[in-house]
């Protein structure tokens, strides 16, 4: 039997229709054509200035077009790296409020302040759906009448990388991964809600990761969208030293923005790859889209869009295996006159591990009554944090560590903690700080710079 075949016969057993199946195949054939999904430094080279547009150059704030706009959130991620089992966006944030609510929230401030009903959408994968609505049903007012609150990625099978067949473990949930987000634009037509929307009168959706609550609803990026006509748009912030080994933009030999993520990097071009004076641009994952545009788009690619392949190895159980998954921003090359936005840090605060969390739980950060969490107001940036992983990895490491109070970040640069190292009440940190501990201790009613031993 062709590997194909075992492929279309796993997917159609698991009732996932034609259009991912077909997705799946696309990439498939890119694994067994011996494509790497490199994109190497013969076919790119920096963006061109004029492609990226500085956040200051945006002046127009009206709230004229928001109706318009949708809001989706990717909320597929379980959060797996802070040791959860769970939706990640279920997670406590600031004053005892999880991403979800301070997410609905923002949304219910902005129905009520302007008077127009922007539909907010969730995308979420077979293992987040049923735990985040449920927890939504508090806010009943949330879903629009015509339209439904979520909807729900596909999935593709894992691939042996010996045999490049079908993983098929006992667990069945281990042989199947998310495609990555990539996949948000079929799956928005398959489901009906792209053109649902299109219905309703909206031609834009501002999209973003659920765990980024920088990423808000901002005016004067949907006005430069419809007074410019430009069809997608990436928010892009500076790359630090602290970026370099995450993704970048950059253009391809037809004058289209591209991105490359760390996977698509040739190994021997690692150095040019992390130069952040060469790719000076990361992708922050808020994308905003002229929806016509992408059910254009998707009509000239049969139901789906062909973005670039991430094949990105994993051990599941032992066994080494592909998943085969895309990236949405990597879109930006199918749409002529796609801009980069320069935004500043503040729109990017994800949480990928607790150092993150910590930042956002102490007062660097503050919840305001538009539900917007923001940075002090002194500061440009957030505190860069670095937690021991041996005693803060997981979020019960973490709660452990501070439950008897969250250190003061609101003056501090960087926070480095090396050992057992608990906090009580009245810690304040300040500058540039190292705390070392050889072995358990709790701080309090303690004001600590530069480097702390015990």
């Amino acid at each position: 039997m062709r590997k194909h075949e075992l492929f279309i016969q796993k997917m159609s057993a698991a009732g996932l229709d034609n259009t991912a199946i077909k997705a799946f195949q696309y990439y498939f054939d890119k694994i067994l054509s011996g494509e790497s999904g490199h994109l190497a430094e013969p076919d790119i080279q920096p963006p061109d200035n004029a492609k990226v547009i500085p956040m200051t150059a945006l002046t127009e704030s009206t709230t004229a077009n928001l109706d318009k706009l949708a809001v989706i959130k990717l909320n597929g991620g379980l959060g797996t790296s802070m040791g959860l089992t769970r939706c990640k966006s279920l997670l406590p944030v600031k004053k005892g409020f999880t991403f979800l609510d301070i997410i609905a929230s923002q949304i219910l401030y902005i129905r009520k302040k302007t008077s127009q009903k922007v539909p907010l959408l969730f995308m979420h994968s077979f293992s987040t759906q049923q735990d985040s609505l449920k927890f939504l049903e508090k806010y009943p007012s949330l879903p629009l009448d015509d339209l439904p609150l979520d909807f729900v990625q596909n999935k593709f099978p894992r691939v042996r990388q010996d045999t490049l067949e079908p993983l098929s473990l006992e667990d069945d949930r281990k042989n199947w991964n998310p495609p990555g987000h990539g996949e948000i634009y079929q799956v928005l037509a398959q489901s009906g809600l792209l053109d649902a929307l299109l219905k309703r009168g909206v031609t834009y959706a501002f999209i973003s990761n659920s765990d980024n609550l920088g990423a808000t609803v901002e005016p004067r990026i949907l006005n430069y969208m419809t007074d410019t006509g430009t069809p997608f748009l990436m928010e892009v912030c500076n790359r630090t030293e602290m970026d370099k080994k995450g993704g970048h933009l950059a253009e391809n030999a037809d004058g289209k923005l591209v991105l490359r993520e760390s996977a698509q990097c040739p190994a021997d071009e690692v150095r040019k790859f992390q130069d952040i004076q060469r790719y000076r641009y990361f992708n922050t994952n808020n994308l905003w889209v002229h929806l016509p545009s992408l059910k254009a788009q998707l009509d000239v690619h049969d139901a789906f869009l062909p973005l670039s392949l991430i094949k990105n190895p994993k051990t599941v159980d032992g066994v080494d295996v592909f998943q085969l998954e895309s990236a949405m921003g990597a879109a930006i090359t199918l749409f002529d006159d796609a801009k980069a936005l320069v935004v500043p840090r503040e729109r990017f605060l994800p949480v990928k591990k607790t150092n993150d969390l910590l930042g956002l739980w102490s007062d660097a950060y503050s919840l305001h009554p538009d539900w917007t969490l923001r940075l002090a107001s002194h500061r440009i940036t957030g505190p860069l944090v670095a937690l021991d992983e041996v005693y803060f990895k997981t979020i019960d490491q973490l709660t452990a560590h501070t439950e008897k109070g969250v250190p003061s970040l609101k003056n501090c640069a960087s926070l480095v903690v090396k050992g057992d190292v608990s906090f009580g009440k009245n810690v304040t940190i300040q500058g540039d700080a190292v705390i070392q501990s050889a072995s358990p201790v709790t701080l309090e009613n303690v004001e600590i710079s530069g480097i702390y031993r015990m």
